[in-house]
């Protein structure tokens, strides 16, 4: 490996990193690289029983569990509460420190506009505002970070796959990643959709539980067919049933070739 690529994933609340891109941050980490989880509200009203700070301290301690069955070296949480998220220049500000911190070669967010969560959409509201300015005025930060989006799968309909990444070889590690998040995954989630009755006891029965229930965040759509075939060509993409998809954001300040991407994002072997 010639040179170690530092990533860092920015989502609303905690688990959705995993969630969205924990396959991803998993094969980054097995090929050495070095990948951050931030998210910009702290999940406090994420639960039917548990609320405030107690509910903040839960999932905080999940998303470490998480984070070290992924291999995740950092993962921060903003103590904004869920709903409160703005996209503020104060807030603009603290993503280009953290990118720049992080001293990221890759930035994952979600969309900041159409439909989805308000939450999502303004985090990725607050870092196109920040992708405008993170290579300026900071002589310790000078590239421009390849910016890609994650679907808001609330509105997928406003989403391109232009690449999407075969994470089956790390299926076991997502799983372990969502597991951690039992507040979300095994009760809120399950609660909400009227299955908690249906939640398992064993580990393995849980990951198929969440591989059944949330399958649209693991498994290949027809839409991604193109980009896998274009990134593992066609023979390997046939084979390929668990991915994550990405799109390259409109607002990169640089035109990235497919050999680019490809230094980026080692994954992407045909």
């Amino acid at each position: 490996m010639s040179k170690i690529l530092n990533v860092i994933v920015i989502a609303a609340h905690p688990d959705e990193p995993e969630e969205y891109a924990g396959g991803t941050a998993a094969l980054y980490a097995e090929l050495g690289h070095r990948v951050k989880f931030l998210t910009l509200t702290n999940g406090d009203i994420g639960h039917y029983d548990y609320k405030g700070p107690e509910l903040v301290k839960r999932r905080g301690e999940e998303a470490l569990v998480a984070a070290e069955r992924l291999g995740v070296q950092e993962y921060t949480i903003w103590n904004i509460s869920d709903g409160w998220l703005v996209p503020s220049p104060d807030n603009r500000d603290k993503v280009i420190e953290q990118i720049r911190e992080w001293d990221a070669d890759v930035v994952i967010t979600f969309h900041g506009h159409g439909g989805g969560h308000f939450d999502n959409r303004n985090a990725g509201r607050i870092v196109r505002q920040a992708a405008e300015y993170v290579a300026s005025g900071a002589a310790s930060f000078n590239k421009q970070p390849l910016f890609l989006l994650m679907p808001d799968f609330t509105a997928r309909s406003i989403y391109r796959a232009d690449l999407a990444i075969d994470i089956s070889t790390v299926l076991e590690k997502k799983l372990l990643g969502c597991d951690a998040h039992a507040s979300q995954f095994y009760e809120l989630a399950p609660w909400q959709k009227r299955i908690d009755h249906l939640v398992p006891e064993s580990l393995e029965d849980k990951k198929a539980f969440i591989l059944k229930y949330w399958a649209n965040f693991f498994n290949v759509s027809e839409e991604m067919l193109p980009a896998l075939e274009r990134w593992y060509g066609r023979d390997k993409a046939a084979a390929i049933q668990y991915a994550e998809p990405y799109e390259i954001a409109g607002y990169n300040l640089r035109e990235w070739s497919e050999e680019d991407i490809r230094a980026l994002v080692p994954m992407l072997q045909a």
